[in-house]
């Protein structure tokens, strides 16, 4: 999953109903109308053409085992093992796993690791929590008695609040930080954990925010980025939340200024959102070009931020296979 250094500069691109939206948002369908194929064929471009920049790739086996195989011989693979989405008529964004799928299923179809997705808040109903947790037990139960490397995704939100707002900004470092110790428990048996950035950057201080409209000071932010960190005692690496690239890597910034002792990243969207509509209007051959050009900088521009990470193998106080 990592490079040389033990860092992870990971691809994600595991996503089926996002995609699908960016998908229909772009052509005017309804989501349910976008093609599988158009999914699958843009997961292979995406593969073929950026994973020479990466230390690993995130697909899921429904759409993306054609994208794994168009992969560069150096990239590890991780495949998502959870269902996209959640049951919005049942409270508490409850994660459910594929049907058709085990961790030994996702290991024979060429997995390094397995991925799930869980969202999840401490602010929730104890229940609901509970359910998550032992949810999340079983997976790490199942992950280690195939011996498969487990890294679960844990996405933020609230109950009762727009994840985009102040006031869910106002609360999300303690979001972020309280469900890191949660996580990294033993009992759970996680390998490295993937979350969001403790802050909402969209309010964060800067040059087009000033400090009255902001919800935090740049300082005020680097201090929830050390806290975060502090809290976790497995490797952990950042998501890119599907903000643009640039405010990825203005994040990732923040992270090395803070101290933040994060292992790297696995970033989709920030890197490859832009091309959806390329590949839509002007098709797969446009894809290709665009993907050559400005996706190949995107992926550059978020490795560049890399340098302040540390080696997975630091954060466990191991060593790395090679003994370098």
């Amino acid at each position: 999953m990592a490079d040389e250094r033990g860092i992870i500069a990971a691809l994600a691109i595991d996503q089926r109903s996002a995609l699908r939206r960016l998908f229909a948002k772009a052509s005017g369908r309804d989501a349910n109308e976008v093609l599988a194929e158009w999914l699958v064929q843009f997961k292979e471009k995406v593969s073929q053409l950026l994973t020479p920049y990466a230390s690993a790739i995130l697909l899921d086996p429904e759409y993306g085992l054609p994208a794994a195989s168009r992969r560069s011989k150096d990239a590890g693979l991780l495949l998502a093992y959870e269902q996209s989405g959640y049951d919005k008529s049942v409270p508490g964004r409850l994660p459910r796993l594929l049907d058709d799928f085990t961790a030994q299923g996702l290991k024979d179809s060429g997995a390094d690791a397995v991925k799930v997705l869980l969202y999840y808040s401490p602010f929730s109903d104890a229940t609901v929590n509970a359910h998550k947790q032992a949810w999340v037990t079983r997976v790490g139960g199942e992950c280690r008695e195939t011996d498969i490397p487990f890294f679960l995704e844990i996405v933020s939100y609230h109950d009762q609040m727009d994840e985009k707002s102040a006031e869910f900004a106002s609360i999300k470092p303690d979001v972020v930080t309280r469900s890191i110790e949660e996580f990294c428990k033993a009992s759970y048996a996680v390998d490295v954990l993937k979350v969001g950035v403790p802050v909402s950057m969209n309010f964060v201080e800067s040059a087009n925010l000033p400090r009255s409209q902001a919800v935090y000071s740049r300082s005020e932010a680097r201090s929830h980025f050390k806290r975060a960190s502090q809290a976790a005692s497995l490797p952990f690496i950042y998501l890119s939340e599907g903000v643009g690239n640039q405010t990825f890597a203005d994040a990732l910034t923040l992270a090395a200024e803070a101290g933040s002792d994060f292992s790297g990243v696995l970033c989709g969207r920030a890197i490859w959102q832009d091309g959806v509509p390329v590949f839509v209007h002007q098709g797969a051959a446009a894809l290709e070009e665009w993907l050559q050009e400005q996706g190949v900088r995107n992926i550059q521009n978020v490795n560049v931020h890399l340098t302040a990470a540390r080696p997975w193998f630091e954060k466990i106080g191991a060593a790395p296979s090679d003994g370098k």
